[in-house]
């Protein structure tokens, strides 16, 4: 970083400076460095992005006394992402699809590929709600189950008004961050709760009854250490690894309780690890109750998501559930 009295703190002047920041990045291995420098810099400024055409043209964009102040911050922001704390984490924020929600200690960072889960849940409850348009019954039931900061659910709840939506994590700072991101962007329906999935008993009273269950679970095999440092050191291990030898302990109890709590023809989405998709499929097929199993891709091109559709007939998981019984003509 530059002397304080040797910056130029103008609009072109905090250009260079980006592209300096944004040097310093790339030389720690940041995946994003141009990114993540005009972050840096925006946040500094006390500004949600960087909007050049937003700047003075003439005249320095930091006043002169607040200069000191501007510069100190940036050199202690840029040195903690350059030790490869997450950006998130630095800027005390995240944008996830429409909404932007806070990022706290001890709750898994979201990430830009868990948009194309959320984007099918989203989906399957608006076409619920269309359907359902006029007629003199609830809106579609949607579960996230393990919701981190809830942005899933909280993208549901504030995409699809008349949706139903509850989320659960074991986490107890999880499910404080969920409820505070909810309320902070006026999500209004939403229910978060506490509970762990691998309980058999969690949600009992909806057995059989939601429309859309969505899930970002851990998954990471115990033997799997992330290789990023942002997720390896800063994300928590109750977030990331899913538990057992192959990291589907966790994940196959999401499995089990979809196929306890969809109601027939609901839908299943839940985003794994590449490496576990063929696994999953099998998880799912082996309920007996979850047809049509495919995998999807993620933004990048890779097979991260497994979904499914909970079949007609009596679900051996859950014999309450009512059958549905196809008549010909």
């Amino acid at each position: 970083m530059p002397e304080q009295g040797a910056v130029d703190l103008s609009a072109a002047g905090l250009r260079r400076l980006v592209t300096q920041v944004a040097g310093l990045l790339e030389d720690a291995g940041v995946p994003s460095p141009r990114y993540d420098a005009e972050a840096l810099v925006a946040w500094c400024l006390g500004l949600p992005r960087l909007e050049w055409v937003r700047l003075p043209a003439t005249g320095p964009v930091v006043p002169d006394d607040d200069a000191p102040r501007f510069l100190a911050e940036l050199a202690e922001v840029v040195e903690r992402r350059r030790s490869r704390e997450p950006l998130q984490r630095i800027v005390e924020h995240a944008v996830f699809r429409h909404v932007t929600v806070r990022v706290v200690d001890d709750v898994f960072v979201p990430r830009p590929e868990t948009e194309v889960v959320a984007q099918l849940a989203v989906d399957e409850a608006a076409h619920l709600v269309a359907e359902r348009a006029g007629a003199d019954v609830p809106g579609p039931l949607v579960v996230d189950l393990c919701c981190g900061s809830g942005v899933i659910a909280i993208s549901v709840d504030v995409e699809v008004p008349g949706s139903r939506v509850v989320a659960v994590d074991a986490s107890e700072a999880a499910v404080r961050a969920t409820a505070a991101n909810a309320a902070a962007v006026g999500s209004g329906t939403q229910r978060t709760i506490l509970g762990d999935v691998q309980d058999p008993a969690l949600l009992a009273e909806l057995d059989g009854t939601v429309d859309v269950l969505v899930s970002n679970p851990p998954y990471i095999p115990p033997d799997a250490v992330p290789r990023e440092p942002e997720v390896r050191d800063h994300d928590p291990d109750l977030a990331l690894y899913g538990g057992g030898a192959d990291g589907l302990a966790v994940p196959g109890a999401v499995v089990r309780a979809a196929a306890r709590l969809l109601a027939p023809g609901g839908l299943f989405v839940m985003e794994h690890a590449e490496v576990q998709s063929a696994a999953v499929r099998a998880l799912a097929e082996a309920t007996g109750v979850l047809v049509d199993v495919r995998t999807v891709d993620d933004l990048t091109g890779r097979p991260r998501a497994v979904v499914a559709r909970r079949g007609t007939g009596t679900n051996p998981a859950n014999l309450r559930t009512a059958t549905v019984v196809d008549v010909g003509d």
